[in-house]
C-alpha cells in the first residue's frame, strides 16, 4: 500500500514539473518560428508594392499631401472659397512671371487683402523654396516623378501631363469641401474678379473670345487659364467626368477636352457653367478686337503669345497701363 502511494506521489510531482515547464518554455519564446515567417512575409509583400505594413511609413507619407487640408483652411474665406494657382522654377525667377503676378495684387483695387486667401501650388522643390520666403500659404504639388521645373512646351507629353494633374488636383480641393477660383500665373489681378460671378453658378472658366451678352451660352472657345468651381457633390462628380472622359479622346488637355464636352458634362451632372465676359476677364486674344477698359477690367491675361519671354514683356506693358491709369483716376476707380 505504502508503494502504491509512493508512486502516485511521484507521478504527481512529475505531471506538475512538465506543466510548470512548458508554461515556463512558452512564456520565454511565443512561437518564434511564426513569428519570423509572418514578418518575413510581411517585408516582402511591402517591398514589392502588393501590401504595405501599416505601422510603418513611407517618406513622404506625413509631408505637402497631408498638410493640404490646414493649408486650405488657413486660406479659406468666410464661406470657404480659396484662391490658387501653379507655379515652377522657370516662372518664379527673379523678374518673372510670378514676381508681375503678386505685384499686381498689391496694387490692384482692393486686391491685396486677397492675398492671404491665396495658395500657391508649386512643381518643383526650387519653386517651393522660393514660396516659402514670399508668401506664408505654400503646397508642395507632388509631381509623380516628373520634371515640372522648366518652361512646358505647348501640347508636350509632360504639359499634358501637368495640366490632368493640375485637374486632379482642382478636383482634390472641391472634394475637401473648398469653392476655388484657379488664375494662371501669366494673370494680373486688377480687382476682385469673384464679384463678376453670380452666387448661383457652380462652374466658371474665361473665353478667349466671348460673343453676344449671355454668359450661359457654352458657344464660346474655353480658356482654362481662370476657373471658379463652387464645392458641392456635383462639382465632384462634374470633374470627376471630365477626367474620365480623357480616355475617350487620348491626347487632349483637359481645356480643350472641356471645350468640346461642355455641355454634355454640365447636363449629365446637373452643373450651372457659364463664361466670363473678356470685358472682365481680358487677355490677348482680343486686344486687336475690344478696347480695354480699366474700369471694368478684373483680370488680364498673356493668352494667344507663345514663350515665356513675350508674355513677360506683353504683360509688363499692361501693368504699367494700369498704373497711369490707376495714377489718373484715383477718384473713380470702383470694384
Amino acid at each position: 500500500m505504502s508503494t502504491v502511494r509512493n508512486l502516485l506521489r511521484f507521478l504527481l510531482i512529475s505531471s506538475v514539473a512538465c506543466i510548470v515547464l512548458l508554461l515556463l518554455q512558452r512564456s520565454a519564446d511565443p512561437c518564434p518560428c511564426r513569428d519570423a515567417v509572418t514578418v518575413h512575409k510581411e517585408k516582402a509583400l511591402s517591398a514589392n508594392g502588393t501590401q504595405v505594413d501599416p505601422s510603418v511609413k513611407k517618406p513622404g507619407m506625413a509631408g505637402a499631401e497631408d498638410k493640404l487640408p490646414e493649408i486650405l483652411s488657413r486660406a479659406a474665406m468666410e464661406d470657404k472659397t480659396i484662391i490658387m494657382t501653379f507655379t515652377n522654377q522657370a516662372w518664379t525667377a527673379p523678374g518673372s512671371l510670378m514676381d508681375m503676378f503678386l505685384e499686381s495684387f498689391r496694387i490692384g483695387v482692393r486686391t491685396a487683402p486677397l492675398l492671404k486667401h491665396l495658395v500657391i501650388v508649386t512643381a518643383d522643390a526650387k519653386a517651393f523654396a522660393w514660396c516659402e520666403r514670399v508668401h506664408p500659404l505654400c503646397y508642395a504639388f507632388p509631381g509623380g516623378g516628373a520634371n515640372f521645373a522648366s518652361e512646358q512646351r505647348f501640347m508636350a507629353k509632360d504639359y499634358l501631363d501637368m495640366m490632368w494633374r493640375r485637374n486632379r488636383f482642382q478636383a482634390r480641393v472641391l472634394s475637401l469641401g473648398y469653392s476655388f477660383v484657379f488664375t494662371d500665373v501669366d494673370i494680373v489681378w486688377f480687382r476682385n474678379p469673384l464679384l463678376r460671378i453670380p452666387v448661383a453658378v457652380d462652374f466658371a472658366m474665361s473665353a478667349d473670345s466671348f460673343y453676344g451678352d449671355n454668359p450661359y451660352d457654352l458657344d464660346k472657345r474655353a480658356n482654362g487659364g481662370f476657373v471658379y468651381a463652387k464645392a458641392s457633390p456635383r462639382t465632384v462628380a462634374f470633374y470627376e467626368g471630365w477626367y474620365e472622359a480623357r480616355k475617350r479622346f487620348p491626347g487632349k488637355n483637359e481645356q480643350d477636352l472641356f471645350d468640346k464636352l461642355k455641355r454634355e458634362l454640365a447636363a449629365a451632372h446637373g452643373v450651372t457653367a457659364q463664361f466670363v465676359d473678356t470685358a472682365y476677364l481680358g487677355g490677348f486674344c482680343e486686344r486687336k478686337k475690344k478696347v480695354m477698359d480699366f474700369n471694368k477690367l478684373c483680370t488680364f491675361h498673356a493668352n494667344c503669345l507663345v514663350g515665356l519671354k513675350m508674355k513677360l514683356e506683353r504683360l509688363r506693358g499692361v501693368l504699367d497701363e494700369w498704373k497711369k491709369f490707376k495714377a489718373s483716376n484715383t477718384t473713380v476707380l470702383t470694384d
